[in-house]
């Protein structure tokens, strides 16, 4: 008899050298989890972790997360740029079973409405064994973004933010069952 899982477990990493080093203070776990826990209902479990960019530190990290954490969501910030130090989404992309690329055309789309440059980011989405891994941007207004989408001044949405879709395709995975505040994100289900 199994038991019912009443939680979701939710991998945060973030990627950068200098934070890592304590050169400058990290945002990108604290952004993370306190989005999280406003959009989220029920109970998170957070596994956060704060590493350089490595391409073999972060495949090892996410592999862990996934792996021996079993977590049902890992979401990273950092390292989905051009330059030489980027290597977030290929560590991410070599430890998958599947990538999502409509993840990363999705944020694309969100953060050029902001800036020109969002046609240099790389960020993707992969499934690796019962987990979902999402790279986002380094930057905290640009995760929310991305995550929520965008809303006219009444609340109507212009553009889905990804989030919307991370809790039917954690279900169709054999992740737990997410509720969210829709007054943020409404979780898009198929009508059955």
């Amino acid at each position: 008899m199994s038991i019912e899982k009443k939680f979701i477990k939710i991998g945060i990493v973030s990627i950068s050298d200098r934070a890592s080093k304590g050169i400058y203070l990290d945002l990108g776990v604290p952004t993370l989890r306190d989005w999280c826990e406003k959009v989220i209902l029920g109970k998170i479990v957070f596994q956060e972790k704060l590493i350089p960019d490595d391409f073999e530190l972060i495949k090892s990290t996410l592999i862990d997360l996934c792996d021996l954490e079993h977590c049902d969501l890992i979401l990273t910030t950092g390292g989905t740029g051009p330059s030489l130090r980027d290597v977030t989404p290929d560590a991410t992309e070599a430890i998958a079973d599947k990538i999502l690329p409509g993840f990363g055309e999705q944020m694309r789309q969100i953060s050029l409405h902001f800036v020109p440059t969002a046609i240099l980011s790389r960020q993707t989405a992969v499934i690796r064994n019962k987990s979902l891994i999402i790279n986002l941007p380094g930057q905290p207004k640009a995760i929310q973004q991305t995550l929520e989408g965008l809303k006219d001044s009444e609340q109507n949405i212009i553009v889905h933010g990804i989030f919307a879709a991370i809790p039917y395709c954690i279900e169709l995975i054999g992740g737990p069952f997410i509720e969210t505040n829709d007054y943020i994100v409404k979780a898009f289900r198929p009508k059955k």
